[in-house]
């Protein structure tokens, strides 16, 4: 696969070369990061687009943010960048229908930590993604994980597209039942609490549940503190039990940080599983789902918990984290599942 894959071009590759205008669509966090990028390539962007209601005569960079009409009318043809994330079914279906007119491709930047899924990534580490690859359960999730790789480095969404089932078909892999000790990390304001509800049929034996925004952390007492048997805490996952500083201003998204300016306290998984033996264990936690698995090694090899984990933080996790798992614990089955949103974000090893 690896071999294959370098043959192509990847989208920075392409991105170089070309002679048509590149246009980026979106202004947040992605775009600071494809434009970082940019700059160390001497690839020139020609201008910034974002969909009409948010247009309003802003700048962003160097440049008025135009909408998709006043770009038209500056440039006849045109290459445009994705430089955001959704999974609303409207915009995912309006960045389809720009496909059908212009070539757009999606430049991947990590959400976590500085690589960059190209050429030298891919030679470098090679031989760990296919001992990933080789981990995985069935011939779907090989699948999706060749087209996360050919996604990641071609920035061609019809891979992406290519990788996507349903939330149902992932659950059947869990088959969660009446009995679960639920430990939800990350647990934001409690809707993959509601996740669990539904697929448990709102039958469980604990939940305990973990968010380090104190902001969020009130909205998700609000939500979900009334449930019977549920224990929630205004603490971060870790490989330890200690304090670190963490980046609390961007919602969903929080990230640990040397130099975040909000201290949160930490926990390990093997610390909580002192109290209670988790039988299922939800992480998605912006980046640190090496680190937190790190930390729970012990209960992943005495009591191998269903597990449900984030695996696009970072370019890393796509390899690390299978192999962690597999370390801890040989006999878990990993699964990788992608589901409906651009980019490559809500996909998940699901491992039992």
């Amino acid at each position: 696969m690896i071999n294959t894959l370098l043959k192509e071009k990847s989208v920075w590759e392409k991105l170089m070369v070309t002679r048509k205008p590149i246009i980026l669509y979106g202004m947040g966090d992605g775009a600071d990061r494809v434009l970082q990028e940019f700059e160390l390539l001497n690839i020139h962007a020609s201008g910034v687009m974002a969909s009409d209601d948010f247009v309003r005569g802003q700048s962003f960079h160097k440049f008025t943010v135009k909408t998709l009409a006043q770009i038209k009318e500056e440039f006849k043809d045109f290459i445009i960048l994705i430089t955001f994330g959704t999974h609303i079914p409207e915009v995912m279906a309006n960045i389809k229908a720009l496909e059908k007119e212009y070539e757009v491709m999606i430049p991947s930047v990590p959400v976590a930590g500085e690589c960059i899924f190209n050429r030298s990534y891919l030679v470098r580490n090679g031989e760990e993604i296919m001992n990933a690859y080789n981990l995985m359960a069935d011939e779907e999730s090989k699948e999706v994980f060749k087209n996360m790789c050919y996604f990641e480095y071609t920035g061609e969404l019809k891979y992406l597209y290519a990788m996507e089932s349903s939330k149902d078909d992932a659950f059947k892999i869990l088959n969660l039942n009446s009995e679960e000790d639920y430990l939800d990390l990350g647990a934001y304001r409690g809707d993959t609490i509601d996740e669990f509800l539904k697929y448990t049929c709102n039958h469980y034996h604990s939940i305990t549940a973990l968010e380090p925004e104190p902001k969020t952390f009130k909205k998700l007492v609000e939500a979900k503190g009334d449930l019977e048997n549920t224990t929630l805490l205004n603490k971060a996952v870790w490989s330890f039990d200690t304090e670190l500083e963490f980046r609390a201003d961007m919602g969903r998204g929080s990230l640990i940080k040397n130099n975040g300016g909000l201290l949160a306290e930490t926990v390990s998984i093997d610390s909580l599983a002192e109290d209670t033996k988790f039988t299922y264990i939800k992480m998605d936690v912006e980046g640190v789902e090496f680190v937190a698995l790190s930390g729970g090694m012990t209960l992943m090899a005495e009591h191998k918990p269903k597990l449900n984990i984030a695996c696009y933080h970072r370019c890393c996790d796509i390899y690390r984290l299978p192999a962690v798992i597999h370390r801890a614990n040989p006999n878990y089955k990993i699964y990788m599942r992608h589901h409906p949103y651009i980019p490559c974000w809500d996909t998940n090893l699901y491992c039992i």
